[in-house]
């Protein structure tokens, strides 16, 4: 009977976490207040991303962000795909001027899309990058690794915000240091 109890409890929590989640799905989403985009700047690793067929048999995953001298922002993602590396550039433009932490990305012509900074280390050493749909999801280091604690807490901020987080999937990067 005990057992029953536990079980019963357990099931009732998980149901309440998932439709919380579900509940949260349909509030907007929030991104960080601001970004420092001379800080945001530079080569990012992928750490997790939901699959997308633009990434697929993609390992070492990176994004470099520079600026342009138009103000945008260019965008070079490259990955390991097949044994080749496969680059892909786009521009990125402020959409939101006040906070800088949405930004509107076009790679053409295959994709075109709001990416949003949803999370940022002060130190800018992790970010976590979604889109309102919460279909698109990324997060990303400055480093090819990142410690499971810090993982972990993206996980629980990305659920927070409405993302299912169990179709994230690790990016391999184990080769590069």
């Amino acid at each position: 009977m005990k057992k029953e109890i536990l079980a019963a409890s357990a099931a009732a929590a998980g149901l309440a976490a998932v439709a919380w989640i579900i509940k949260d799905k349909d509030e907007p989403l929030e991104t960080v207040p601001h970004v420092d985009l001379e800080l945001y700047l530079g080569k990012w690793y992928e750490i997790a991303r939901f699959p997308q067929s633009f990434e697929e048999g993609c390992s070492y995953s990176t994004a470099e962000y520079s600026l342009n001298e138009d103000g945008s922002i260019k965008v070079v993602n490259s990955c390991l795909k097949n044994g080749d590396i496969d680059i892909a550039e786009g521009k990125a433009t402020v959409a939101d001027k006040k906070t800088n932490a949405k930004l509107n990305v076009q790679f053409v012509p295959l994709f075109k899309g709001k990416y949003w900074i949803i999370a940022l280390a002060p130190d800018y050493s992790y970010a976590m990058v979604g889109h309102p749909n919460r279909k698109y999801l990324w997060i990303l280091s400055r480093t090819a690794q990142m410690n499971s604690q810090t993982y972990n807490y993206l996980l629980v901020q990305a659920a927070a915000k409405g993302f299912d987080v169990r179709k994230l999937v690790k990016t391999e990067q184990e080769y590069r240091v």
